[in-house]
């Protein structure tokens, strides 16, 4: 890669598993490229992804992400931010209903987040995390962070960090690209809702073709555990109810997001998910009693997917 390239990396959601997976995934691309993901002119995440993005723009290394997973990180901050994780199945919701508008303004998957219960869990352990990484400042010293919600009202996609984009601290952008309807309660920024990016989509690729000109990102690394562009998906009546409504239409919208990146002349490498990967993650993709299984699977097998990655530099 030329010094004059200009490269994001874009890590998508997926829950605690997916966040696993995630982690593996950077470490074989971190080693199969010899480089450093923190020095990412853009590191954009989505729900799980920008809960790893806040690490790395942050200054946490992939080692020490990889060291957390393992349990063995030395890092107080880590320790307790896994220990302090959601569990596998979300709090009752209460009886209130989300955002019924988005029914007429949405489709698909965003349009059925109107409908969801509203969310009773606490958001509170990304906000910690948020605030031991950063204790002095409201968002991380990288300046092309971008942590992705979406407007729970209109079902437009938000960037915050990214130029123009509503003013927030990174505990609370992350707390909304983390808010899964149903689960966590909407995340009110300056007078809007947001949820989940997520539920807009997968990774929001396509967002990068919108940086001001003189920006322009020459290649973008996508990370995408809830998309399979083989078709694969878990196995189990799980992993067919998760295909059926997360996993297919997520794959769907990437590979449309993708094509607009590159008609915008950026280059376009995707790490998703196949059916090994699959199989060991199941169908609940915040199970966390798979995570250890679901690391050591990643961390066994992505380095030899990432060797033969097409376009890959």
């Amino acid at each position: 890669m030329s010094i004059t390239t200009r490269r994001a990396l874009v890590l998508g959601c997926g829950g605690t598993l997916g966040g696993a997976w995630t982690i593996a995934a950077l470490k074989a691309l971190a080693d199969h490229l010899e480089w450093d993901p923190r020095t990412a002119d853009v590191i954009q995440g989505t729900s799980a992804g920008a809960e790893l993005a806040t690490m790395l723009g942050s200054g946490i290394s992939v080692d020490q992400l990889v060291a957390m997973q393992l349990g063995t990180t030395d890092d107080k901050r880590l320790r307790a931010h896994l220990a302090d994780a959601p569990g596998r199945f979300p709090p009752l919701p209460r009886a209130r209903l989300g955002s019924l508008g988005l029914l007429r303004r949405a489709r698909g998957l965003a349009a059925l987040s109107g409908i969801a219960p509203r969310g009773s869990g606490d958001p509170a352990w990304l906000e910690r995390l948020a605030i031991s990484l950063n204790p002095r400042a409201s968002w991380p010293d990288h300046a092309g962070l971008r942590l992705v919600a979406m407007d729970y009202d209109t079902g437009e996609r938000v960037a915050f960090g990214a130029p123009g984009s509503p003013s927030a601290s990174v505990g609370e952008a992350l707390q909304a690209s983390w808010a899964i309807p149903g689960w966590f309660p909407p995340v009110e920024i300056d007078g809007r809702r947001y949820i989940d990016g997520g539920a807009a989509s997968t990774a929001s690729v396509d967002l990068l073709a919108d940086d001001p000109v003189g920006n322009r990102i020459d290649e973008a690394i996508v990370i995408a555990p809830m998309a399979s562009l083989s078709g694969d998906r878990a196995p189990g009546l799980l992993g067919r109810g998760e295909d059926r409504l997360l996993r297919r239409g997520m794959t769907r919208g990437l590979r449309a997001e993708i094509t607009r990146l590159e008609q915008a002349a950026t280059r376009v490498v995707v790490l998703d998910a196949i059916a090994s990967d699959l199989e060991v993650r199941g169908g609940n993709l915040m199970d966390h009693r798979r995570r250890e299984a679901v690391s050591e699977h990643a961390l066994a097998t992505l380095p030899q997917r990432v060797a033969t990655l097409e376009g890959l530099r």
